[in-house]
């Protein structure tokens, strides 16, 4: 009688190269890939300065009142047919965070079938 040969059980290799290629992707994505800052530059705090919206925006209110240079707007057509109206390319919106969703659909909507190409609108980034 023959004894059955004694086979050696192989290395799992392709789960180690699995665990490994994954930890490599897991650190590219989680990783920053650009370079950081010198350390003799300091950046400007910007935490004190008065927020005051850009010239050309059209500023909505919680109430949903139009406001465009400090003059208050009666309607989007009023805001279309202002004496400095340049091109729609571009119409810059600076929404309050009160103002409900559906009223900035609305608006966004009128200026859009009035023949806005784009629609901006500004926030405020929170960095805490």
């Amino acid at each position: 009688m023959r004894r059955p040969a004694v086979r050696s059980r192989k290395e799992p290799t392709i789960a180690l190269i699995n665990i490994v290629f994954l930890m490599l992707v897991f650190f590219m994505v989680a990783g920053t890939l650009s370079p950081s800052l010198d350390r003799d530059i300091t950046l400007v705090e910007t935490d004190a300065l008065e927020g005051r919206e850009p010239p050309d925006a059209l500023v909505i209110d919680k109430t949903g009142e139009l406001r465009h240079r400090g003059a208050v707007l009666t309607s989007v057509p009023a805001f279309l047919d202002r004496p400095d109206s340049r091109a729609l390319d571009v119409v810059r919106l600076m929404p309050d965070r009160a103002l409900p969703a559906a009223e900035l659909l609305r608006i966004s909507a009128q200026l859009r079938a009035a023949g806005a190409k784009k629609i901006m609108i500004s926030t405020e980034r929170a960095l805490r």
